[in-house]
């Protein structure tokens, strides 16, 4: 049963999935119909009521379970679809794909990030060491070339599927980090947890194509678009703590930006 601006339709084939959505479409309000179901659909993916591979059936379904026409519903999911939120399989009909991860562009960690929006982030641990700090990460530190650091190598899955490798360096004095911790949790939690208030950071977002290594990480194929984040993290006496280089999905992820005008 799914209630449409108060009007009740009934359908003999029930839908497991669309069964958990409650619409309400206003036929009188001067937002189209397609884009009110559009929108709401996309506020249940967000909000994990429809989860991934759920399905939602074909547009005969869909219009008939809504009293909407197909070119209405079709329209709607096309839009969901150029969002990578659908995907249309013949045979099978509509189904929920993984949601983009929108991130705000703040001085957060990943994991953090993802564990409040309820993208269940998980981690692989690839490699924790301590090592001669290269060129880049010493300049970004501001230490000599070759004093040791501490370098953190990461893949985060959202929903089982990889989204980001990352890879950081810290002086190596600066904490110790244990692996099941990281597996479990944010650097930057382990940091605060470790009495060091972060403070501001300088980041640079760019884009490139995947080598064939990122690739096979990330479940893309070589030369796929990627996101990249290079940041160095600064605590509250002006120390830099921190220096990542990261890459994302650009399938999958997605930084948002709040610009304000100067007067």
């Amino acid at each position: 049963m799914t209630r449409t601006s108060g009007r009740t339709t009934r359908t003999t084939a029930a839908r497991p999935a669309l069964d958990s959505v409650r619409f309400a479409l206003d036929r009188a309000s001067p937002v189209p119909l397609y884009h009110q179901l559009a929108q709401q659909l996309e506020a249940a993916i967000g909000g994990g009521v429809l989860a991934p591979g759920d399905l939602l059936g074909n547009e005969v379904d869909l219009s008939g379970r809504l009293g909407l026409s197909r070119p209405t519903v079709r329209q709607a999911i096309q839009s969901l679809v150029d969002k990578g939120l659908l995907v249309r399989r013949r045979g099978v009909g509509t189904q929920v794909v993984h949601s983009r991860v929108r991130r705000p562009l703040e001085l957060s960690s990943l994991y953090d990030d993802l564990e409040a929006a309820g993208q269940s982030p998980t981690t692989d641990v690839l490699r924790l060491e301590t090592v001669p700090a290269p060129a880049e990460a010493a300049a970004a530190l501001g230490l000599p070339e070759g004093d040791p650091v501490t370098v953190l190598e990461r893949l985060r899955r959202t929903h089982g599927r990889p989204v980001a490798h990352l890879c950081n360096y810290l002086p190596a004095s600066l904490l110790d980090l244990d692996r099941a911790r990281l597996e479990s949790t944010g650097l930057y939690r382990m940091v605060r947890a470790a009495g060091i208030t972060l403070h501001s950071a300088h980041q640079t977002i760019g884009a490139r194509c995947a080598t064939e290594r990122e690739a096979a990480l990330l479940d893309e194929t070589p030369g796929a678009a990627l996101l990249t984040m290079t940041r160095t993290a600064y605590d509250d006496t002006g120390r830099a703590v921190e220096y990542g280089t990261h890459i994302y999905r650009a399938s999958l992820y997605a930084f948002d930006f709040r610009l304000l005008v100067r007067p």
